[in-house]
């Protein structure tokens, strides 16, 4: 009986373990996916392409939604950079490209601060 009780302890903080591991894994994938976009958008800004920065800003905005509610407090920049996804988003829909492309650069900056955490 002594046996179980260090055994069950040892079990469950094994599984904690690997599942905070899990939720930092995808948190990071998702912060990977929103500057993967964020670039895309960014690119297709500067090339005076609105409909495509504001696929890849939506896209984006998607990802760093993900990665700052499975890791909040870690990722104090990707809230700033939501901000200014969202108004890449607005901006791009009023065929805005260079603003957009401004707010896409400030979320990238954002972004990448984030995932550097």
């Amino acid at each position: 009986m002594k046996f179980k009780q260090p055994f069950a302890i040892t079990v469950i903080g094994a599984l904690f373990y690997f599942s905070a591991q899990a939720i930092a894994a995808d948190a990071h994938q998702h912060a990977t996916e929103a500057i993967k976009h964020a670039e895309d958008a960014q690119f297709h800004g500067k090339a005076g392409h609105s409909k495509a920065l504001l696929d890849h800003a939506q896209e984006s905005l998607t990802h760093a939604k993900a990665a700052e509610k499975e890791f909040a407090e870690a990722h104090q920049h990707m809230t700033e950079s939501i901000k200014h996804l969202e108004e890449a988003i607005a901006h791009a829909k009023q065929n805005h490209a260079e603003e957009a492309t401004k707010h896409t650069a400030e979320a990238l900056k954002h972004m990448k601060h984030s995932a550097a955490e």
